[in-house]
């Protein structure tokens, strides 16, 4: 693994390591405290919770990322300069080493002084901000983050260990051993056995290695949900952490509501997992859904909203108010009120061999990480809606033909016309309509696919190794069932759709529900989940901000 540093251009970047002005530096030294350090001195290291913002006077700061050979510099901060990334806002573990290199005076503020200070002053916080997304950038472009993730392409788990690195952000760098002749000298240094990968080896000097850990216990590990008390009553519980969860979370947080996000796997839903969004408004060249994640996370948290990642939800106990979510580790947390943005999942077709391929050729999710197992290979995307049109172009920039399966015959009734106008135009995309698959074959590996035309009852073998499965959607309710109101597919009834309940409406108090309020007082449902919904992305921001004001409004019910 390299230990050069970043180039020194980074370090010239006015945005990502930019100089304080002299009005800014007054603003910050008001906020905080002047003190004097010395050479040698260490400000923060990797694995240290809740550290305190820096602002350089006089002398020098390195700052540098322990690693399995010593030390990898990052940069060096002078006069006028100023500590941190991402984890000032999340209040997460520190992923690098501060150290004083030449002695003189820092401004020092505590992370409850520095938050005060970024939602009082606009310019400081677009200035911190900015720097703070950059360099996260940098982190996980260069993986400077103490975690070495050693596995092969030929693990499902490793697949799945690495896409929740990467959604939730966190900078590692991944060893293929299939590849990577450096790998078995970590095996044989931690003593780890090929049956044990993947392994994931983190820490600097007193480094350890986690052998195929789940996804919760690498959570656990990384201290992702270290910072968060769950006996504390909130004010509000967002379960779901994908565009209208991300939503609610910016919105309740911005305006004073305490409130804590919870998602089961990483952040973004299924738009997380989408290579382009191009007609989400704003962004006329179009924006990844990881992007799009990351950067309402940044801002949820800039507003104090909290995080907790890898917990699932076993139910809610809905006996009386607060209410309880009840998480798979039999923590229980209370909320004065709930949001419930839990999504939809993509349908498993009924395909034999289906399960034993998943994530040896099967996927359900179409990113870089995935188009990099396939490149020059031919793929198959089974469905025929917006997420496998966008799977489907993005594919075809680095595979040598997309088979798209579509069980019905056309794509208008469920995709934007500017996807199909590009998949109609692009040469190596084909469409089979009618169709459908009905078996997967190989050993270790997904190796061949049949497929049958369901208009001649023909049947076709072919040798392709990866599908993108998405079709259709079902939603994640099952934990819901006995306290809220559902149709008959398993959606959230909410507001005046209550009354097709059952034939009678299972609301109790005099008021009428409010547009987005479940069967039950103060719990609301927005986003994918919801009966009746608009599967866009900019429909379910649009649920999750709205229905902050209806849960103002349902909290002073109970104030």
């Amino acid at each position: 693994m390299s230990s050069s540093p970043i180039p020194s251009a980074l370090d010239a970047n006015t945005q990502t390591f930019p100089t304080l002005t002299d009005a800014q530096i007054a603003r910050v030294r008001a906020a905080g405290r002047v003190r004097s350090v010395e050479r040698g001195e260490i400000l923060f290291e990797p694995g240290a919770m809740n550290i305190s913002f820096y602002v350089v006077l006089s002398g020098t700061m390195e700052i540098v990322q322990p690693d399995l050979h010593g030390e990898r510099p990052v940069t060096t901060h002078g006069p006028g300069h100023f500590t941190g990334e991402l984890n000032m806002i999340s209040g997460r573990r520190s992923l690098v080493l501060g150290r004083i290199t030449e002695p003189g005076e820092i401004i020092q503020l505590a992370p409850d002084q520095f938050r005060a200070l970024i939602s009082r002053d606009a310019e400081l916080s677009d200035v911190f901000m900015r720097a703070f997304i950059l360099r996260r950038l940098i982190l996980v472009q260069r993986g400077l983050g103490n975690l070495v993730l050693l596995g092969s392409q030929h693990s499902a788990q490793t697949l799945r260990l690495r896409e929740f690195l990467t959604r939730n952000s966190q900078p590692f760098v991944y060893m293929d051993l299939d590849l990577d002749s450096d790998a078995q000298e970590l095996l044989d240094r931690f003593h780890v056995q090929r049956n044990e990968i993947p392994v994931l080896v983190c820490g600097g000097g007193h480094a350890a290695a986690l052998r195929n850990p789940t996804i919760q216990q690498l959570a656990d590990r990384l201290g992702l949900n270290a910072n968060i008390d769950e006996t504390h009553l909130r004010d509000l519980v967002i379960v779901g952490a994908g565009p209208a969860g991300l939503a609610a979370a910016v919105y309740a947080a911005s305006e004073g509501l305490n409130a804590l996000v919870i998602e089961t796997a990483a952040p973004g839903g299924q738009a997380g997992s989408s290579s382009k969004i191009e007609n989400y408004l704003g962004f006329p060249m179009g924006i990844s859904g990881q992007e799009l994640a990351n950067r309402a996370i940044a801002q949820a948290s800039k507003f104090g909203a909290q995080m907790m990642v890898a917990r699932g939800v076993a139910r809610l106990d809905c006996d009386k108010r607060p209410y309880k979510v009840v998480l798979d580790t039999g923590a229980e947390i209370a909320a004065r009120a709930i949001v419930i943005a839990t999504g939809a999942q993509y349908n498993k077709p009924r395909i034999e061999n289906l399960e034993k391929f998943e994530g040896l050729g099967v996927y359900y999710g179409a990113t870089n990480m995935e188009s990099q197992l396939c490149k020059g290979d031919e793929v198959i995307v089974l469905g025929g809606g917006n997420s496998a049109g966008q799977a489907a172009v993005f594919l075809a920039e680095t595979t040598r033909k997309v088979h798209m399966v579509v069980r019905s015959g056309r794509l208008a009734d469920t995709m934007s016309r500017y996807l199909i106008q590009r998949i109609e135009e692009n040469p190596a995309i084909d469409v089979h309509y009618h169709t459908e698959l009905v078996n997967l074959e190989g050993d270790a590996q997904l190796e061949r696919v049949v497929w049958r035309d369901k208009s001649t009852g023909e049947s076709a073998s072919r040798n392709i190794r990866h599908i993108f499965i998405m079709a259709g959607a079902m939603p994640r309710t099952e934990w819901l069932r006995g306290c809220l109101a559902l149709d008959s597919k398993g959606f959230i009834l909410t507001g005046r759709d209550l009354d097709s309940a059952n034939g009678s409406s299972p609301w109790k108090l005099k008021r009428v529900p409010q547009m987005l309020e479940t069967s039950l007082p103060g719990v609301f449902a927005v986003g994918d989940v919801r009966s009746g919904n608009v599967k866009r992305v900019a429909a379910a921001v649009g649920e999750g901000a709205i229905s902050i004001h209806m849960v103002h409004r349902a909290l002073s019910e109970v104030a």
